[in-house]
């Protein structure tokens, strides 16, 4: 069977890279930008960073800002509608994974308006178009959603998360600015880096990896290692480390899958609006111990990467529980906290743990799981 790997058309990388909107948009003919952003990237001035550009060409945009921290059904379906109504010819994505998941279903539903149910694209959705164009620019360092070809949607009636795989939305243009990124607040910095790493050993490990997300998925935990802790410091260096770790991170886990971490973190999402970095940030360790005897050699290249010496002379028993104690480690500095006890509630496992069972991360997991297993992970942290 072939490997598949899908990325984006172009890329900009680095301080300023947020300038290059110009020239895309010009050299492409677009004419008019539907901006989608969070409300409070708006309401602080991030957006503009971006609108500025806009109007530095004279392209007309509107702006839509009814995006949830977990976007929602809702959130799309209005989206939509004011989207038809602007009479724009692309989107601009600007934010964290929120506005970016949004911006993808609107643009999937735009171009395969047969699919207007939003329940219906959940999973490997049969569209038939590219969706309408989009350029992302992240403001936070984790989702790698402007690299990605999946999305996350909430569904508010059935207290659940659904995955999205369609090869047809990914963004043409990514714009990787750390400056974007320099607003966000210790605890932003810490969860979506937090997330940014469960992506990259996730992706490392699950089922469908090979060589080439073998190589990106390392390099990434070796950027995110060394870099996190200044991000959330807001150093310069930490910030640019920090803004290309997550992007590689996401060119391979986009293209292999991931793994139960992200299923059981959808499932608190959905039902407590538990920001998704700290989920995964939280589960992360427990997971990995569970995953341990499902990955060869591997945890010796994570510890590795992660910084931990001397992994050679260890045994895999050792290098095995020193790189699950580095994950503990570089979250505990970042302040994560350490269980689920002020998350969840006992009461919710079975809830819980019977919807992260069906989630589409969960196929991708190097180790099968039953029911009964997820229920357990969630039990030992609280």
């Amino acid at each position: 069977m072939a490997n598949r790997m899908i990325l984006n058309e172009t890329s900009y990388h680095g301080k300023g890279a947020v300038a290059e909107i110009a020239g895309e948009v010009t050299k492409r003919g677009f004419k008019k930008a539907f901006v989608c952003s969070g409300p409070t990237l708006f309401k602080h001035g991030v957006t503009k960073k971006v609108t500025d550009v806009l109007d530095s060409i004279h392209c007309p945009y509107e702006v839509y800002t009814n995006i949830k921290e977990n976007p929602t059904i809702e959130n799309v379906q209005s989206g939509v509608a004011a989207y038809k109504e602007s009479g724009a010819d692309f989107i601009v994505a600007v934010g964290g994974g929120s506005p970016m998941d949004t911006a993808k279903a609107i643009g999937i539903i735009i171009n395969n308006p047969e699919f207007a149910n939003v329940r219906s694209l959940e999973g490997v959705a049969p569209t038939k178009n590219p969706c309408v164009p989009i350029i992302a620019v992240p403001t936070t360092a984790g989702t790698a959603a402007e690299v990605t070809i999946n999305y996350v949607i909430t569904d508010v009636e059935k207290k659940r998360k659904f995955v999205c795989v369609d090869t047809h939305d990914i963004p043409i243009v990514a714009i990787v600015d750390p400056d974007m990124m320099a607003s966000m607040p210790k605890g932003l910095t810490a969860a979506t880096g937090m997330d940014a790493l469960t992506h990259a050993i996730e992706g490392y490990i699950t089922k469908g990896a090979w060589e080439m997300t073998d190589m990106l998925h390392i390099k990434a935990i070796e950027l995110i290692a060394s870099s996190l802790r200044g991000a959330v410091e807001n150093t310069p260096e930490g910030r640019e480390g920090m803004a290309l770790g997550q992007y590689i991170a996401g060119m391979g886990f986009s293209n292999v899958g991931l793994g139960i971490v992200h299923s059981m973190a959808h499932a608190l999402g959905a039902l407590y609006d538990t920001p998704h970095g700290v989920a995964n940030a939280v589960l992360l360790p427990t997971i990995m111990e569970f995953n341990a005897d499902a990955t060869g050699e591997k945890y010796r290249e994570i510890a590795r990467a992660m910084g931990v010496e001397g992994v050679d002379s260890m045994t895999q028993e050792e290098y095995r529980k020193a790189a699950v104690d580095a994950v503990k480690k570089l979250a505990s500095d970042v302040g994560i906290p350490a269980d689920l006890k002020e998350i969840a509630k006992k009461e919710d496992v079975r809830f819980l743990s019977e919807n992260a069972l069906v989630d589409a991360c969960t196929p991708g997991n190097p180790k099968s799981v039953t029911l009964e297993d997820i229920e357990r992970l969630y039990m030992s942290l609280l």
